[in-house]
């Protein structure tokens, strides 16, 4: 089936009716929401493929969001999300921005929503997916009002919690059956994507492979050195003291890497000094990759930029359209679901 005619994928699409019926779309594939990569084009590339994509609402002036919002309807008429992080200075003018322009889906990231602010998003008439790094989480997320969740394993790029999918699954998806769950982190094809709809999935979320799509407009170094990455290189900074919370950052380690080692540790010793206080020591810390992935992304400077990336950054070796990828991970799924029932029968 890999590469055949997606018109006809039967049993995929019976495993994908649960999360294509949730966000509206053919194919429950997201392209999750990349700061300065997931912008209108991407977005809307996406959604014509017949998938999902976020747009990445990062910290930018309500106004450029707006904006951003507006571009992509024009370029797609299929539905699409807006993401917000709730940790951004901004994050309280998106909110209020996206509520009023009464946008079809909200997904709150960073850290984890109030109750009002998830009704206040779902009184627009959006649906709702939050993050959940645990059950606990999940729990209280629905209790909320959300109307899905997003599972979203260490293995993923940015900024991420500090459980891996495999535990996530165990830990959400099987005991909320009847919520639509989507997960994320390491995943790259569509034959990883066939045993997680198995698993009671509705769709798969990827960040990486569609930050090297052909309508990426990422910089070019920026994707050949993802093409060049392996697994291994993908990894997640420490935190080396506890009174300067570090949200983890998993990225291709450079330079850049080094330097937020030194930042942090250069940051405590000013702390105990009496130097700086806690307060602007942890804004320098969240300053540092905000300039630093828009170096890599928008300037190819791939040493002193942030390079984030998941570890499914070592199964990316080329630069592809969204439709081929799109068609791909499709065919890829519906092989494998065909191969599995073979196998059980």
């Amino acid at each position: 089936m890999e590469g055949g005619d997606v018109m006809s994928q039967a049993l995929s699409e019976r495993f994908f009716q649960k999360g294509s019926g949730f966000l509206g779309v053919r194919y429950p594939f997201i392209a999750g929401a990349m700061t300065w990569v997931s912008e209108p084009g991407l977005v809307s590339a996406v959604c014509n493929a017949g998938g999902f994509a976020c747009l990445a609402g990062g910290n930018a002036p309500a106004p450029v969001l707006e904006k951003q919002i507006g571009d992509t309807r024009r370029l797609t008429d299929k539905p699409f999300g807006v993401n917000l992080i709730t940790i951004a200075p901004a994050y309280p003018g998106h909110l209020e921005l996206v509520s009023g322009m009464k946008l079809p889906y909200v997904i709150f990231a960073g850290s984890f929503p109030r109750e009002k602010e998830v009704r206040k998003a779902r009184d627009s008439g959006a649906r709702v997916l939050c993050f959940a790094s645990e059950y606990s989480i999940a729990e209280r997320m629905l209790g909320y009002g959300a109307d899905g969740l997003i599972l979203e394993g260490s293995e993923a790029g940015g900024h991420v919690g500090y459980v891996s999918l495999m535990v996530l699954l165990q830990q959400v998806l099987f005991r909320v059956p009847d919520v639509p769950v989507f997960a994320g982190g390491g995943i790259a094809t569509g034959r990883m994507a066939a045993h997680l709809f198995l698993m009671g999935a509705a769709g798969v979320q990827m960040g990486t492979r569609f930050a090297v799509a052909e309508e990426s407009t990422a910089h070019p170094r920026f994707k050949e050195r993802f093409l060049r990455a392996r697994a291994r290189e993908a990894v997640a900074t420490p935190q080396y003291d506890s009174r300067l919370h570090v949200v983890a950052v998993r990225a291709i380690k450079n330079r850049a890497h080094d330097l937020f080692g030194r930042l942090q540790l250069d940051l405590i010793r000013k702390i105990d000094e009496g130097a700086v206080e806690k307060a602007e020591a942890q804004a320098r810390v969240e300053e540092f990759w905000v300039g630093a992935l828009r170096k890599a992304v928008m300037e190819g400077d791939v040493e002193n930029g942030s390079l984030m990336a998941g570890q499914s950054v070592g199964l990316v070796d080329r630069i592809q359209p969204v439709s081929e990828i799109m068609r791909e991970l499709v065919g890829e799924t519906e092989a494998e679901l065909q191969r599995v029932r073979e196998r059980l029968i």
